[in-house]
């Protein structure tokens, strides 16, 4: 497969307007194609480029995975610690009777939260795949400003604020019990900042960001980058609005440093840290994380009960590690069973399968019925790559 056939089938999408623009990388062990389609600016006309920078949503959730898996292997976490040492305001949670009760029909929690139902997501808070039906803990969430969909980390509460707040709500769930997505990230930023005495974002850039070489990469754009950083667009109600102009959200640190979905980046940082996950922990002779963590982090930690409940897929192919999606089994036209990344609702996709690499950023939101078409073009082109059947 050339590097013109990956382009003309994802600009297929550019093309019928499905979106502005996107940035792809496609690495086959050390040999690594990118392309870049379509607009950054669509009121400037401006060139999406192999080096813009793009709202990474939750693809922030694996680095956050990492930067807890570093203090654990540092000795300062431990995945069976209950969290409410570090983060009191989790301490002596209660429980919903059952998920759609009333806010006050609540039970005892069986045990604290640990730090492992933090890293697997299952604390007992968080989006429920298998229901999306409205329940009065949504109403209370809205009522203390926590904080639900697409990120927008200027409009978040001070974090020791959100925090206080959130440990007023009952639990969905007992503790390890259930999958539930997203809250446990950035509870797990928070664990993370107090566990190592400094704020996320200086905790990452010292462990994870500059070791590993990813020069674009933060909770913020600074202003000799916004060139390279244009506006991100949602479709409301059919049409295309801009959800966040390139002097909006993320041109200032925030105060709330999301550990779920607060990150920007690019192809070629994000490769980096990807190709450090592939290579064991380590990149070009910098050790960042131990092999056993990378193992543990890759590895799926959800029991059957718990996927034929609610997992990361609708139809059971894929687990949970450690902030990151696990492929169980082979999908016909997608990713072999082992492959591990995860996506970003702002439009991006990440995955580790096998020697192959692969991201795929876009400027333009996914809508409540899931990812655009371009999505499922690129994984097809992905298990074609990975199969060998034809390598690029």
């Amino acid at each position: 497969m050339t590097v013109d056939e990956i382009d003309k089938r994802l600009g297929a999408h550019v093309a019928a307007d499905e979106l502005p623009g996107l940035a792809w990388l496609v690495a086959a062990g050390d040999d690594v194609t990118t392309g870049a389609i379509g607009h950054l600016d669509t009121a400037r006309d401006t060139p999406v480029r192999t080096d813009t920078i793009f709202r990474i949503s939750s693809m922030t959730k694996p680095l956050t995975a990492v930067a807890a898996s570093i203090l654990i292997d540092d000795g300062v976490l431990d995945p069976a610690e209950p969290v409410d040492r570090l983060l009191p305001e989790l301490a002596d949670l209660r429980v919903l009777a059952n998920p759609a009760a009333e806010v006050t029909d609540t039970v005892a929690a069986n045990r604290p939260i640990t730090v492992d139902d933090l890293l697997t997501f299952r604390l007992g808070w968080g989006m429920d795949f298998a229901d999306f039906s409205p329940k009065p803990l949504d109403a209370a969430w809205s009522d203390l400003d926590l904080g639900w969909g697409p990120p927008t980390p200027a409009r978040m509460l001070p974090p020791d604020t959100w925090l206080r707040q959130l440990g007023t709500l009952p639990l969905q769930y007992q503790p390890g019990e259930r999958w539930l997505y997203h809250v446990g990230a950035p509870i797990l930023g928070m664990l993370v900042a107090r566990a190592a005495g400094t704020p996320l974002s200086e905790f990452l850039a010292d462990r994870v960001l500059r070791p590993l070489g990813m020069t674009d990469t933060g909770f913020s754009v600074p202003p000799d980058k916004l060139a390279r950083f244009g506006p991100h667009y949602a479709d409301i109600d059919g049409t295309r609005t801009v959800f966040d102009p390139a002097d909006g959200q993320w041109s200032t640190p925030p105060a709330f440093e999301g550990g779920g979905d607060g990150l920007v980046s690019t192809l070629a940082d994000y490769h980096r840290f990807a190709r450090m996950l592939r290579d064991g922990g380590e990149l070009d002779g910098t050790r960042i994380m131990s092999e056993q963590a990378v193992t543990t982090m890759t590895t799926n930690h959800l029991t059957p009960e718990q996927l034929s409940r609610g997992g990361p897929s609708p139809d059971g192919s894929a687990g949970w590690g450690f902030g990151v999606g696990v492929q169980l089994r082979d999908l016909p036209a997608g990713p072999r069973a082992g492959a591990y990344g995860w996506d970003g609702g702002l439009g991006s996709t990440w995955s580790n399968d096998g020697p192959v690499t692969a991201i795929l950023l876009t400027n333009q939101a996914w809508s409540s019925a899931g990812p655009s078409p371009v999505f499922a073009t690129f994984e097809q082109i992905l298990g074609e790559l990975a199969r060998g059947s034809d390598p690029i």
